[in-house]
């Protein structure tokens, strides 16, 4: 099993993601012979063309793509610049958990809500700051520049970045490469830059590509605080699928390879621009600057960072208040009434969803840490890291368009006959799932000193009882880290539930964004509220079950160094 689990590993992430692109390719040449059409032809690339918007929709996907990407690499070196190795590190690291944990639609949600025009942030500053008695007239909210768009993803993407650049400090030696450069004078955001950062970014380079695939092809996020018209082109795709015209799908699948090149253009220019980047930063690196504008980079980073925190945090508090606000009259701080009313439809509605989202989490993760603890098992017993086509295909799923293969996967499994429910939904679900599994648990798994083996073989333990009686339980915590990361992860699927499912498997997710069309604050923010509980309670578990399993042992806990 130990030996096969690589191969099935990278099946499961490359098949899916080959089967669903041909089966997006071939129909948007004209040939789909379930639907009457059995001759190649143009007709649908000519009609996706000539589609009213379709060129905004294609700038917008790919300025989202870079930017996104940009802001938040800056952000997440920022923030490891100004904090590394200082007493807030610590804090750092604990409130990446919780950022990460919330689903992207719910903190698109808490975004908006914050935001608006009418939002808690206008109410906290109103009228004593602004003078505002009643909501400006200004379109903050779904705009047409999709500022508000990179503005959601971008809290979710650095949380992502800080996480996939954590793992490598160490590999790196990134303390001695700090002491070292602070020891001959240079200041601590030079030090970083020059120093710790040409060895790091080699490591984040397939993170940051992930970052540009995801932000230039997302759809949940974009439907809540995305322009409407033209909307992004996966938005645009997705309507196109869901046309009762069936005709339409040959669009949709002329469009979802439009998408492929979006984001294989967006990641080509960021190639380039590394190389331009690389090579115009040659002089500044060996030019000997000691601290060159490093006292107002480390005051932005120190109040970019709480910003982003507290912007998290009252956009879910605002979350909160509209889901038990009765009465919330503009500009009060408060609801001038209380209500349970919202949750109490919730609860009428909820169970459905609420128990196909936690077992279809469940059985996704579940599924994934098997086979990724018996992947960097079978890397321990070879005492051969993985090569590196394993760790791309990793990351394969996260570099490709979900509407992209997921679409064609739908096409496929409808000329297969196969079902549209709950299983498919899940099978769906381990194609995204397992690299995050994966990518949280390697480096703890790899960093375990292996002194542990040895010592209860010479105890008299079996290969198999050093693993499951010591070793297994002295990695609890990473692997209940990992397990929760998975769960968060399938909990916040949006586009796969939807078309794999075909709209009969109903997820808080699914419900919360079908909801955003409807403009009911108060239903939204009910539903939005218990699609974010969900992941956090799983986080809160993960942190505090080794902590009470081994309350008499916290020597358990040190298994990792």
């Amino acid at each position: 099993m130990l030996r096969v689990a690589p191969y099935l590993v990278a099946a499961i992430l490359t098949g899916p993601v080959l089967a669903g692109s041909l089966g997006a390719l071939i129909p948007s040449f004209g040939f789909l012979p379930s639907l009457g059409h059995d001759e190649f032809g143009l007709d649908a690339w000519r009609a996706l063309l000539d589609w009213p918007g379709i060129g905004g929709s294609v700038i917008l996907s790919f300025a989202s793509g870079i930017l996104t990407a940009g802001i938040s690499l800056l952000l997440a070196l920022l923030f490891l610049a100004v904090f590394f190795e200082t007493r807030a590190f610590v804090w750092l690291r604990q409130a990446i958990a919780p950022m990460l944990a919330v689903p992207h639609a719910a903190a698109a949600f808490a975004l908006a809500f914050l935001i608006a025009p009418s939002g808690f942030l206008a109410r906290l500053l109103s009228p004593w700051a602004t003078g505002w008695q009643r909501p400006p007239d200004l379109l903050i909210v779904q705009d047409e520049w999709g500022l508000s768009l990179m503005a959601g993803l971008v809290m979710k993407e650095v949380p992502f970045l800080l996480l996939m650049a954590l793992a490598p400090l160490a590999q790196i030696h990134a303390g001695e490469r700090m002491r070292l450069a602070r020891s001959i004078g240079y200041g601590r955001i030079s030090a970083w830059f020059k120093s710790v950062v040409p060895a790091l970014y080699p490591l984040l380079r397939l993170p940051v590509y992930a970052v540009i695939a995801y932000s230039s092809a997302n759809i949940d996020v974009a439907l809540i605080l995305g322009p409407v018209s033209p909307p992004p082109l996966a938005v645009q795709v997705l309507r196109w699928s869901n046309d009762p015209d069936l005709d339409f799908r040959m669009i949709a699948s002329a469009g979802a390879i439009l998408q492929f090149a979006v984001t294989a253009g967006a990641i080509a220019l960021w190639i380039l621009a590394e190389r331009c980047i690389g090579w115009l930063a040659r002089g500044w690196l060996v030019s000997g600057k000691r601290r060159t504008g490093d006292a107002g980079l480390a005051t932005l980073g120190r109040g970019l960072f709480p910003a982003l925190i507290l912007a998290s945090v009252l956009g879910i508090a605002a979350l909160a208040l509209n889901a038990f606000a009765r009465v919330w009259r503009f500009p009060d701080a408060l609801p001038g009434r209380w209500t349970l009313a919202h949750w109490q439809s919730v609860a009428e509605t909820a169970g459905g969803p609420v128990a196909a989202t936690l077992w279809i989490a469940l059985l996704t993760t579940l599924l994934s840490l098997v086979l990724v603890v018996c992947v960097l098992e079978n890397e321990r017993q070879r005492d051969v890291r993985s090569g590196r086509i394993l760790e791309f295909l990793i990351y394969v799923p996260l570099l490709v368009p979900q509407i992209g293969f997921i679409f064609g996967l739908v096409l496929l499994a409808e000329l297969a006959g196969a079902p549209p429910g709950g299983g498919l939904v899940a099978a769906g679900h381990v194609i995204f799932v397992l690299p995050y599994v994966y990518l949280s648990l390697s480096e703890a798994y790899r960093r375990q000193d292996p002194a542990w083996t040895k010592i209860a073989r010479t105890l008299g333990q079996s290969a198999a009882g050093a693993f499951w009686r010591v070793r297994l339980p002295m990695l609890l915590t990473p692997l209940l880290t990992a397990f929760a990361v998975g769960t968060a992860i399938s909990i916040g699927q949006y586009l796969v539930t939807r078309l794999l499912g075909a709209g009969r498997v109903e997820t808080v997710t699914t419900e919360a964004i079908a909801l955003a069309a409807g403009g009911d604050r108060r239903l939204i923010g009910a539903w939005a509220l218990t699609q974010a509980i969900l992941p956090v309670a799983g986080f809160a578990l993960a942190l505090a079950a080794p902590r009470l399993i081994w309350r008499n042992r916290r020597g358990m806990l040190g298994g990792v160094r």
